[in-house]
């Protein structure tokens, strides 16, 4: 006689799916040399590529190919890479985890793993893991501005249809962006007659609010005449402050009046007094017209 089986017993004996946790991180750039170029790189810039540098233990692992960070790849792909073995990161794509940094360096570690010129295969949720923190060999970003995303394919790439569809989509969403000589400062032109600066704070956003409170309160928070405090972003846990400017003037026109503006910034950085009635006035308009990017 047979005996019959117990499907709940079945069940039980089956192994269980584990369940990918997701973790929040505010400042998922947190620690690296260039924090506020990544965070301007993802929220800011439309076309920039940097190459990175990986630890000699992940290149040991992995094998020696050549890493470039790009703002975007095609069809927001998180990984590519090309016949001749170069590996292409997206920081700007679909899926994303609460920590960006892990995304990113799971992103590297799958297009490592993946034979030339063929599909990267990266998970939506990371799950614990390295960071970028963990697999670059850390320092400051050697940033290429780009007109169009060109240096994103090779020669087999360029003649796939469904690239080429999403390359000159990509290139007609691209506005004129001048990176500017203050560091993590981007000048771009979104209307004719407007233009924008922003800039990625890199100090902690407390002080950071303080500061631009004490120098709205005084007067001191525009870049000349004609311009506006727009307001500004949180992003990735640091402060990016943004200015209407008049459209006509080119990206070199604001690099003197930024400058200024920035030491301005630095000086009152060093006040540690609590602010005064007008400073926390000051303060709370500015939080009232801030937006949160994730």
């Amino acid at each position: 006689m047979s005996k019959r089986r117990n499907p709940r017993a079945a069940a039980n004996a089956a192994p269980k799916r584990q369940k990918v946790r997701d973790i929040f991180v505010a400042r998922p750039f947190e620690g690296l040399a260039d924090e506020p170029e990544w965070i301007a790189l993802r929220e800011l810039v439309p076309a920039a590529s940097a190459p990175l540098t990986l630890k000699p233990e992940i290149i040991e692992e992995y094998g020696d190919r050549p890493v470039t960070l790009s703002t975007v790849l095609p069809m927001a792909w998180p990984a590519m890479t090309r016949q001749d073995g170069r590996v292409f990161i997206g920081l700007q794509r679909h899926v994303q985890s609460g920590d960006v940094s892990r995304d990113i360096a799971v992103a590297i570690l799958c297009a490592l793993k993946t034979e030339p010129g063929d599909t990267v295969a990266v998970p939506a949720l990371p799950g614990e893991g390295p960071r970028l923190q963990d697999i670059l060999a850390d320092g400051p970003l050697e940033i290429a501005m780009h007109d169009d995303f060109e240096y994103w394919l090779d020669a087999e790439q360029a003649e796939d249809p469904n690239v080429k569809a999403s390359l000159e989509r990509a290139n007609a969403s691209i506005y004129p962006t001048v990176r500017l000589g203050v560091p993590a400062a981007y000048w771009c032109r979104v209307q004719p007659d407007k233009s924008h600066v922003r800039w990625v704070l890199p100090q902690a956003e407390d002080p950071a609010l303080d500061a631009l409170a004490r120098l709205s309160a005084s007067g001191d928070l525009l870049l000349g005449e004609n311009t506006k405090f727009a307001g500004m972003f949180r992003a990735h846990g640091l402060l990016v402050p943004v200015w209407d400017v008049p459209g006509e003037p080119e990206a070199g026109d604001w690099e003197a009046p930024l400058a200024d503006f920035a030491k301005r910034y630095t000086d009152i950085l060093a006040e540690t007094a609590p602010l005064d009635s007008a400073a926390r006035r000051a303060k709370q308009g500015l939080v009232g017209r801030q937006l949160t990017l994730r």
